[in-house]
């Protein structure tokens, strides 16, 4: 399409003549008719908001935060060989699963054992011995062992079995929880005007999207300087990343420096699921993710936050589920009326557990992840509801929201979100700085708990 939308920013560092109608030339019989208003032509362009929606704020004081999620209840490992043939009465398996150092299964429970690929094959024993990161068992087929030599195999335990008259189970098995953890950072932003400038009368009234209206042309820049501020503090905890070891942000600013964050899109990537194959526009595609679903926490209710595209393609997939008309358009309940308007959108579905679908501005607008070609993410799949944590400083278990943002504060200071007025105009009496200057300070880390229960959506 042409010509192209601008993306070029209209904030700049300076008060420019451009911000103002200069013509004054009063011996000019043909002088210009001037809208007072200035034409808000790109509506809202602030994009914070997808915070407000799925998470809390809740204060925290200190530098790092940490908190445990629960592990699995039962043991699966899924790289188990056996160096038995096939038709062996008993076998010594070996688990090679990645991070294992020693097998948790003991003697006297029972197990099954099932080929990963290449067959169907698959066995039920009894263990009879077990040692570092090997187990030995017992098959209870008359025809013993039916999965070939060295082949790769999933083994779970399913019960167990004793003699009369026998001790009972051998050792016990501890819980073990996943520790995280996360540090916030420090974000700021300030707006300056000289006091000559605040005293500069424009001839055009200007409004923000706050309602912030005037001829002051000063109050509409620090009025967006605010709302820029408040994106800032969405998108930090969105798109941050922590600093690596040999990094330049720390090589450049020490140890103690700029250590970065665990933000929304790097905590899915890591320890949740992400769904690398452009958008899921099918049934099918669904059934995966719901399948994957089902091997994590299966949260019954989930918030699709999505791009334009990927909002059509959900669309266009539960349109074709119509049988009744071309194309899906005769979906809906209602009467066909000429005058009425077609809806030819979806809030929802249903299939296995709730998908609720809301556009994601912030993938949308031009000037962020918009059109964004390399590793572009298309939408984000949230668990809807809280989540049970062992909270470190609480020291007890405590209901909080999947998503959630914490802020350092305390009896005497409060960093969610400080503003102040420094310099000798506007009100201002802190220093010989003939100007105002407005800053901007927060200091807040994002916590992604259960981030298994998540997905991120990716371009292929």
């Amino acid at each position: 399409m042409s010509p192209g939308f601008a993306i070029t920013p209209s904030s700049v560092k300076a008060t420019l003549p451009s911000n103002y109608i200069t013509n004054f030339d009063f011996l000019n019989q043909y002088l210009p008719d001037t809208y007072e208003k200035e034409f808000e032509r790109y509506g809202n362009r602030s994009i914070a908001s997808f915070l407000r929606q799925v998470g809390a704020e809740m204060p925290s004081n200190s530098d790092l935060i940490k908190w445990a999620e629960q592990g699995r209840l039962h043991t699966k490992y899924v790289s188990c060989t056996s160096a038995a043939a096939a038709g062996s009465d008993t076998a010594t398996w070996t688990v090679a699963d990645a991070g294992i150092t020693a097998c948790n299964f003991r003697v006297g429970q029972t197990v099954f054992l099932s080929r990963n690929s290449g067959g169907t094959q698959s066995d039920k024993a009894i263990i009879t011995a077990v040692s570092g990161l090997t187990f030995t068992v017992a098959y209870y087929a008359g025809g013993g062992q039916t999965i070939p030599v060295t082949t790769a195999s999933t083994a779970f335990v399913y019960g167990s079995e004793f003699k009369k008259g026998t001790n009972g189970m051998a050792g016990s098995l501890e819980a073990q929880d996943s520790i995280f953890d996360n540090s916030p950072i420090i974000i700021k932003d300030n707006y300056e005007v000289s006091g000559s400038d605040m005293a500069q009368i424009g001839w055009v009234e200007v409004t923000t999207e706050n309602g912030a209206t005037g001829y002051l042309w000063y109050i509409k820049s620090e009025h967006e300087t605010r709302l820029r501020f408040e994106d800032y503090l969405e998108m930090s905890m969105v798109e941050g990343v922590p600093a690596e070891t040999a990094s330049g942000a720390i090589a450049v600013t020490g140890d103690v420096g700029n250590k970065g964050t665990d933000g929304l899109f790097y905590t899915i990537e890591q320890r949740g699921n992400v769904w690398a194959g452009g958008n899921p526009s099918t049934l099918a595609d669904f059934d995966a993710i719901i399948q994957r679903l089902d091997k994590q926490g299966a949260i019954q209710e989930n918030m699709l936050f999505v791009n334009r595209n990927f909002g059509f393609d959900i669309d266009d997939m539960l349109a074709t589920m119509n049988s009744y008309g071309a194309n899906g358009t005769s979906y809906g309940v209602f009467n066909n009326d000429e005058t009425m308007a077609l809806n030819l959108g979806f809030k929802g579905f249903k299939r296995g557990y709730d998908f609720y679908k809301t556009d994601w501005k912030y993938l949308n607008d031009a000037t962020l992840r918009g059109g964004i070609v390399g590793g572009e993410v298309n939408g984000v799949l949230v668990p809807a509801g809280s989540t049970s944590v062992y909270d470190m400083v609480l020291g007890k278990n405590a209901k909080r929201p999947f998503l959630h943002v914490r802020y350092r504060a305390s009896e005497t200071e409060n960093r969610r979100y400080k503003t102040w007025v420094t310099g000798s105009a506007g009100g201002a009496s802190t220093s010989d700085l003939d100007a105002m200057r407005v800053n901007f300070l927060s200091e807040r880390a994002l916590c992604t708990l259960g981030a298994n229960n998540f997905f991120l959506f990716k371009s292929a």
